[in-house]
């Protein structure tokens, strides 16, 4: 039975997740400041714990010959929308069997239901809020950097002002060399 202060962090819209079912599944990833939606496709091989807020799926997929295995909260906020893509007949509740299984022997037997999508209404809004913010946070990047480049170039100014000032005074103040007959003379400029 779940408290009315964990119900929050439930989804309205709860998938229909079952072992057997080919998903798939799209995320938000952050990498650095960026956020993007990746999708991650392959068989549910285990549902744990029920519809409740501590449910979990996991969906295995080969990747370039590699199994892949992924364990997925069932009401994770990352996760945007569900797909089922096809069903299959299976007689057991966990197939970890699969795991040992490759080629023709991985093949299960297809039910023909309904494709369905489970996606959160919440989280197109979301993901244009995340949009916004990201657009605004680089305008003020942008102009954070305009204004250090204009403060650089304010004292490269100063210094190379500083530099030719520094040379005219260089210039008048230096005693001439005069050569004579190969003997030095120096004689200073009043």
């Amino acid at each position: 039975m779940e408290t009315t202060t964990l119900k929050k962090f439930m989804k309205k819209n709860i998938p229909d997740i079952r072992t057997g079912d080919t998903l798939k599944v799209s995320i938000l990833v952050k990498e650095g400041e960026k956020e993007r939606v990746q999708v991650f496709e392959g068989l549910v091989i285990a549902t744990k714990h029920g519809k409740g807020l501590d449910g979990t799926f996991t969906v295995r997929k080969d990747s370039y010959g590699v199994g892949v295995e992924r364990v997925f909260p069932l009401h994770s906020p990352r996760i945007v929308k569900i797909e089922r893509v096809k069903q299959s007949k299976v007689r057991r509740g966990k197939l970890y069997y699969m795991r040992d299984l490759k080629g023709k022997n991985a093949r299960l037997k297809e039910l023909n239901r309904d494709n369905k999508v489970w996606e959160e209404k919440d989280a197109e809004e979301e993901l244009a809020k995340i949009a916004e913010e990201t657009a605004k946070a680089a305008e003020k990047e942008k102009a954070k950097r305009a204004e250090k480049e204009a403060e650089l170039e304010a004292k490269v100014k100063a210094v190379a002002g500083d530099r030719i000032h520094d040379d005219k005074e260089a210039k008048e103040a230096k005693p001439e060399v005069k050569k004579d007959k190969g003997i030095e003379k120096k004689e200073e400029n009043k």
